[in-house]
């Protein structure tokens, strides 16, 4: 089978091992398994795949997925029926490649509320079959615990609430997730089937163009939540963000997220973090939606060994290092899409505002608007332009409106003096609309 036949369509979809994007490096294939849970051996499986069928680079993705880079026509079918046989090809169809996306503490989270394992692969079986969902559209799943999701740029969330085992349903908003109802969790596939089946239909009707339920017009995203039968529901407790790095207590044992830059991932790496898994945990490794590798149910005297280990082969296993603050996509030339070097220009920007960094403040550098490295807000986003330079847009995201355009050089200027974050709102005035 070639992916020619499927290239001229991807245009704004999202890859899949079925349907493959043409990028700057080659064809991308991107791996959705559920839950991002992979054994160690599919890691190592996938580890020599890229580097037989590939460039040999890998990417985890805002998602918790893992793309693999380079791919060529002729390397392309025997790389799609190595991993069929794993079980790891997304279903037939042109919607979603997987509906949902969950913390890569899912099932394990002592602080979780419900079942998220459960109540994802529910949502799954009730709405994958649903025709006429744009491919990327997604559902985020978060039962309330350690890592929330409220960032992830998900079309539709929901939230356990601890409240009578109810589940939150929200949308993304300007002011963070805006809350729309509620459901039991028994009721809550049906309700997201319920949701999703409708906004399908207007779609499919004419009475919306949006790909996206988060930017459906509020008075027929009211629609939705009444046909759903969703009840009143005070908005889910803000928590603080994702830990990015580092260990965490579980029930039983701990687990170590393992952050890498920019989420590229070597296929060393990669065959580390499988060896890890045997040799400390259970051999299961979970992709996160940091953009990093989670070791579930790791035993606590095993935790010292295996940080120090992982840093020693590049990733990053300290929660306050600066560069977990650093967001960027790969840019040219790997990325056709681009339009400026992301990940190099990130890391010369980064040399003028490492103290910024170091504070927490966030900084996304995106290659075109899209914004695939990061969906969601960061204090200073920038947004390459044909011309070379970057749409600068403050407290925003990628698709928000710019209120400066600056070459890598003027940012610098402006950064380097800059010592505080609200120095960094000073120098970067203005908010987008």
């Amino acid at each position: 089978m070639s992916a020619h036949g499927h290239i001229a369509r991807r245009r704004g979809w999202c890859p899949g091992v079925r349907r493959p994007m043409a990028t700057g490096d080659g064809l991308l294939v991107r791996l959705h398994p559920f839950g991002g849970r992979l054994t160690a051996g599919q890691a190592r499986l996938i580890a020599e795949a890229a580097r037989q069928y590939g460039n040999g680079h890998l990417d985890i993705t805002a998602r918790g997925n893992l793309q693999i880079r380079g791919v060529s026509d002729d390397t392309y079918p025997d790389l799609l029926a190595l991993v069929d046989r794993e079980s790891l090809v997304e279903p037939e169809g042109e919607g979603p490649n997987r509906l949902t996306v969950l913390s890569p503490l899912a099932g394990l989270d002592p602080r979780d509320r419900c079942d998220t394992l459960a109540l994802a692969q529910a949502i799954e079986n009730a709405a994958h079959a649903i025709e006429g969902l744009p491919a990327k559209f997604f559902v985020a799943v978060d039962g309330g615990g350690s890592m929330p999701l409220d960032a992830i740029g998900a079309d539709l969330h929901l939230v356990a609430t601890g409240e009578d085992a109810a589940m939150a349903f929200g949308v993304p908003s300007s002011n963070g997730l805006h809350g729309i109802g509620a459901a039991s969790l028994a009721r809550a596939p049906e309700a997201v089937h319920m949701i999703l089946s409708g906004f399908a239909a207007m779609r499919r009707t004419g009475r919306t163009e949006t790909r996206r339920l988060r930017d459906l017009q509020p008075d027929l995203l009211r629609e939705l939540a009444e046909r759903a039968a969703l009840e009143p529901c005070p908005a889910p407790r803000r928590r603080p963000m994702a830990p990015r790095a580092g260990a965490m207590p579980l029930e039983d044992g701990q687990a170590v997220l393992l952050a890498l830059p920019f989420g590229r991932c070597s296929t060393g790496q990669l065959d580390h973090a499988a060896a890890w898994s045997e040799r400390f945990g259970t051999g299961e490794i979970r992709l996160s939606f940091t953009r990093g590798v989670m070791l579930p149910d790791i035993a606590g005297h095993h935790v010292s060994s295996l940080i120090d280990e992982a840093g020693r082969t590049g990733f990053i296993t300290d929660p306050s290092d600066p560069r977990l603050s650093l967001l960027a996509c790969p840019g040219k030339p790997d990325c056709a899409g681009a339009m400026t070097p992301a990940s190099a220009d990130a890391l010369r920007i980064a040399k003028a505002c490492t103290g910024l960094l170091a504070q927490g403040a966030s900084l996304h550098v995106s290659g075109c608007p899209k914004g695939c490295a990061h969906p969601g807000k960061a204090d200073l986003t920038l947004v390459g332009r044909g011309d070379g330079r970057y749409d600068v847009v403050p407290n925003g995201s990628s698709r928000d409106a710019a209120s400066l355009h600056l070459s890598v050089d003027d940012l610098m200027t402006r950064l380097l003096p800059l010592k505080t974050l609200d120095d960094l709102r000073r120098a970067f005035p203005g908010s987008p609309r």
